[in-house]
């Protein structure tokens, strides 16, 4: 395979490293190549682990566009602590939503024995967790299973959480900037999250470092719209503080153990 002349290359992956998406036919245009050579530059770069192709382009690896399958899997020493912090803010009798997520579903675990919680999602990994504890009560929202989400995220399900009144909803966080919001790299995901952020009574996102930031295509909400941020103990401070000055309010998990 061709090596990707340099300076072209750096201009794609700075765009990637910022959350934007790059469409092949435009790249085209501006570096006055074919599209077959920006095809051809795209595959090379999701070799190497830098984005994340798509019909006509290439999306940001982030670890949010990445199979829930092995999302699941990843950094749980990291997410435990903010799972913690999260199923501390539950109330017994209670009823919750758990988007699809691998921090949502590290949740499950913490939430409190015996309370009478209710617990809804749309995710087939955190409802098999649920399932397992004979203390919490599972509704399960349904339609057809996007297998990169890990759930159902169709008209369908938004029609379900569309009709319901929650207590807290755990919003699945995949890219937080001050600046331009909470954001998504699927369309139909990021519709049904708006759907969570208007049926909660108080919104939470548990957000990894990693994501704190950075962007993604589809806007979900704004950053006033969640009402606790959970972030790493480790988190910087800079990036704490503007989601704090954005009206909302920010809490630090432990240092794992």
């Amino acid at each position: 395979m061709n090596e990707i002349p340099i300076a072209r290359r750096d201009v794609i992956t700075s765009r990637l490293d910022k959350g934007l998406p790059v469409v092949a036919a435009e790249l085209a245009i501006e570096f006055g190549v074919s599209e077959d050579a920006i095809r051809r530059d795209l595959r090379a770069l999701a070799a190497e682990g830098l984005c994340r192709r798509v019909y006509g382009g290439a999306l940001p690896a982030s670890p949010a566009s990445t199979l829930m399958a092995i999302r699941v899997d990843e950094a749980r020493g990291r997410k435990d602590p903010l799972a913690l912090v999260g199923a501390s803010l539950v109330k017994p009798g209670q009823l919750i939503f758990l988007d699809s997520g691998s921090s949502n579903l590290a949740v499950v675990q913490f939430l409190p024995a015996d309370s009478r919680i209710t617990v809804a999602t749309n995710s087939i990994s955190i409802a098999s967790e649920v399932i397992k504890r004979k203390d919490l009560q599972l509704l399960m929202i349904g339609g057809i299973v996007d297998p990169h989400v890990g759930g159902c995220v169709d008209a369908g399900a938004i029609t379900m959480v569309s009709a319901m009144n929650f207590d807290h909803c755990f919003i699945g966080a995949c890219a937080v900037a001050a600046a331009t919001g909470v954001c998504a790299f699927n369309m139909a995901d990021s519709l049904f999250k708006k759907s969570l952020v208007t049926s909660g009574q108080h919104n939470v996102m548990l957000v990894t470092s990693e994501k704190l930031e950075t962007r993604a295509p589809y806007r979900i909400s704004a950053i006033n719209d969640i009402d606790h941020f959970i972030v790493e103990f480790d988190a910087p401070d800079d990036k704490a503080r503007l989601l704090a000055q954005a009206d909302t309010t920010v809490l630090r998990a432990a240092a794992p153990i």
